[in-house]
């Protein structure tokens, strides 16, 4: 971690609670903010450095410049329009790609070494459209992909089977969005597979139960934007996890969004299913078993993912 840099492109609700978290973090020796709003990144700057009294030892810097990204090692990209009220993440596609047009050369100038981070939704295509754009090779070009979605299934599921968040282990997989599905297959609370845990009130988990607890995770963001106009606490803490994992070469085993060539009878698209995640994004591929309902499920989400790809050009 000696001497890492972050860079975070946008300074709104997101781009900001990232880097208010890597830094309770400790992620990385320095954090970089960029946004189009000098006044905006400036304050926001400002604030968080008037905090590191309470942090480990970090410099944050901020500027309306994108040279504050220089010699970054991880670039996490933000910036785009808000996901409106009802609006499918889908429908984001077509407004961020042309600021991903601009965007991501001048970041590729400026650290040509960097792990490209995408956030800004819809992830997956985007992640594909930074990917084209970047020239860089596709272990560098990531997506938060289903992370946040996986951690919101193992708050339902502990909440559900009566234990601690860490001891539920089961993956979001496909399209960060209204594709996404549960890896119900590989499933399990600790040791024990999730067909056979016995819930507090005596009884297996059914699959109409199963069925609700998926469709509680994939809207779970539309009941956050509904409330509060967009989720940001969530992101902010998931995104830190993929950038630790990458800066302290962890070896994680992360659903995020990357391209598959070839894997699972899918190519020439970005979505999420587990990879490792180190030192330079992604370290290793993983050939995960599927049910022939899941591998079902992964097809259509590719099908949907890449139909809209088509859509913006790329």
């Amino acid at each position: 971690m000696r001497g890492s840099k972050v860079a975070i492109i946008g300074a709104g609700g997101v781009g900001a609670t990232i880097a208010y978290a890597a830094l309770l973090n400790g992620v990385a020796r320095e954090i970089s903010l960029y946004d189009i709003d000098a006044a905006k990144v400036q304050a926001e700057v400002l604030d968080l450095n008037h905090g590191l009294r309470f942090t480990p030892t970090a410099r944050v810097l901020g500027s309306d410049h994108l040279d504050v990204c220089v010699d970054a090692d991880v670039i996490v990209v933000t910036a785009g329009a808000k996901q409106r009220p009802g609006e499918t993440r889908l429908d984001l596609a077509g407004r961020n790609t042309e600021i991903f047009r601009e965007l991501i050369p001048a970041l590729v100038e400026r650290a040509p070494e960097a792990v490209l981070l995408v956030v800004t939704n819809p992830v997956d295509v985007l992640t594909y459209v930074a990917l084209q754009l970047s020239g860089f090779p596709s272990t560098r070009v990531i997506g938060s992909g289903t992370v946040l979605d996986t951690s919101r299934l193992h708050y339902v599921l502990a909440e559900r089977c009566g234990v601690a968040v860490s001891n539920v282990h089961a993956i979001i997989a496909g399209e960060h969005g209204d594709s996404e599905f549960a890896l119900w297959s590989s499933a399990a609370i600790g040791n024990v597979p999730l067909d056979r845990w016995v819930t507090p009130t005596g009884n297996h988990l059914t699959g109409p139960e199963l069925d609700d607890i998926a469709e509680r995770v994939k809207h779970a963001a539309y009941d956050i934007i509904r409330g509060k106009g967009a989720t940001t606490y969530a992101i902010g803490l998931a995104v830190t996890s993929i950038i630790r994992a990458i800066l302290n070469d962890e070896h994680r085993i992360m659903p995020v969004s990357t391209l598959l060539d070839g894997a699972y009878g899918i190519a020439d698209v970005c979505l999420s299913m587990p990879v490792v995640v180190g030192s330079g994004g992604v370290v290793r591929n993983m050939d995960v078993p599927l049910t022939e309902d899941e591998h079902h499920r992964l097809t259509a989400s590719a099908d949907t993912i890449r139909d809209t790809i088509r859509s913006v050009g790329f």
